[in-house]
């Protein structure tokens, strides 16, 4: 080592910098108050939809069920020309009400599923009660639901045109309690159900699009109220 080196050396040492860590290699850490919320909207969500399944386990008819001037049936898939099993479940309930005198006539409530198919939901139900001994001026078509809400409120323009008050809302038993609380928010006037089980319906599928249907209503609901409170 020569002289200049050693002048080099002597004297304090800078100290070498200290390396950062680079932004990629920190953790993200979700903050506690955050992880709670979203605890208590998970929780809560779970407690929701377990009184929503616990309501359609219980659903059950009117009782006792008493004779009503119409009895509306809420429509379901067509399969092309053809009522659904599901939806032909709903139809045989009707008929039997109206074979009882039960009902004297019945409102089939549903739009068109798809562009290609040749009936609406209400046609497709029309057909089958004609073929089942159904006077046509006893079956009167609502062609334009696209849901449940619109099933209820355009039948019951249906019924304040002809006058009718008393109405039977024929449906499944896991839809029935939507159905029902639709019913009173359109202030039906004392709303009675027929609610039949299923043979044929995939339960915990419907019963799951029913808890998502269930919550769109509910935000529906939550909607229609403030647009009628601001009005």
């Amino acid at each position: 080592m020569n002289v200049l080196q050693r002048i080099g050396n002597i004297g304090p040492k800078r100290p070498q910098s200290q390396k950062r860590p680079s932004p990629a290699g920190k953790r993200f850490v979700i903050p506690k108050r955050l992880t709670l919320c979203l605890l208590i909207v998970f929780l809560t969500g779970l407690v929701w939809s377990g009184i929503r399944v616990w309501n359609m386990n219980t659903a059950a008819s009117t009782t006792p069920l008493r004779p009503a001037q119409i009895g509306i049936v809420l429509g379901a898939s067509m399969w092309g020309a053809e009522p659904s099993p599901g939806l032909k479940e709903r139809l045989e309930e009707a008929l039997r009400l109206y074979r009882n005198g039960t009902v004297k006539r019945l409102i089939v409530s549903g739009g068109l599923d798809k562009p290609d198919f040749p009936y609406t939901e209400a046609e497709g139900m029309q057909r089958y009660l004609i073929d089942r001994g159904i006077p046509a001026q006893h079956i009167i078509l609502e062609n334009q639901a696209t849901s449940t809400y619109e099933n209820l409120l355009y039948s019951q323009q249906i019924m304040k045109e002809h006058g009718w008050t008393s109405s039977i809302i024929i449906t499944h038993s896991y839809h029935g309690p939507r159905a029902l609380e639709i019913a009173q928010f359109l202030d039906f006037d004392h709303p009675q159900m027929a609610l039949t089980e299923s043979n044929v319906l995939n339960m915990p599928l419907h019963q799951s699009r029913e808890i998502l249907a269930y919550a769109k209503w509910t935000l529906q609901r939550w909607w229609i109220s403030a647009q009628i409170a601001v009005t």
